[in-house]
């Protein structure tokens, strides 16, 4: 598609290799590695908006035109860097809270996003089954901690907006598989990218 901004092939596969890790558990998440990501986009922060976000919404829009119906209750929003998609978030849900690991995209969000919380998404300051929404964004995923947080009927929104090409890119069938449980999925493709919306089954 014109204009879509393709990463570094070499790049992006180490990336998504890392993702794939992770999401499985080959991979360990410790204090180090949290330390490096936040000090990364820390300092991308005050040209993410400009330079470096794709600016393109029609993944997340689509999933929330058609991967519905939602749960009404709190949408926790993971990776949520400077708040982009956080005012198409509060459009359905009554509540929205915006988590990063980064302190200075938290800080680019003011205006954005009116709950933010700095928080590792692999130990979330949260009690369990708190939340009928999470929406992750070209984030990492964190199979357990989503569900220990996640209300039984809660939903997982995973988008991706550059779809395969993305860095942080994770099938739907992955994700499914690496959530402990059952769980189906609806997904599309939008725009540059893709997104799946994803509950227990029952």
């Amino acid at each position: 598609m014109d204009g879509k901004p393709i990463p570094s092939r070499g790049t992006a596969e180490v990336f998504r290799v890392f993702a794939r890790e992770l999401a499985v558990g080959c991979r360990s998440w410790d204090g180090k590695t949290s330390h490096f990501i936040a000090d990364q986009f820390d300092q991308m922060a005050a040209e993410w908006d400009t330079t470096l976000a794709t600016g393109r919404d029609e993944p997340l829009r689509d999933a929330l035109d058609r991967g519905g119906p939602f749960p009404d209750g709190v949408c926790l929003e993971l990776g949520s860097g400077t708040g982009l998609f956080t005012e198409l978030l509060r459009s359905e849900f009554p509540r929205v809270i915006s988590v990063d690991l980064s302190e200075q995209m938290l800080h680019q969000a003011v205006g954005r996003s009116p709950a933010r919380v700095r928080a590792d998404a692999a130990a979330l300051p949260l009690t369990n089954a708190q939340v009928s929404a999470i929406a992750a964004i070209d984030m990492l995923l964190f199979p357990a901690e989503i569900v220990r947080v996640l209300a039984p009927d809660g939903v997982l929104l995973w988008i991706n907006q550059l779809g395969e090409d993305g860095p942080l890119h994770l099938p739907t069938t992955d994700v499914a598989d690496a959530l402990p449980g059952d769980w189906q999925a609806v997904e599309a493709n939008a725009g540059w990218g893709s997104w799946a919306v994803l509950r227990r089954s029952r």
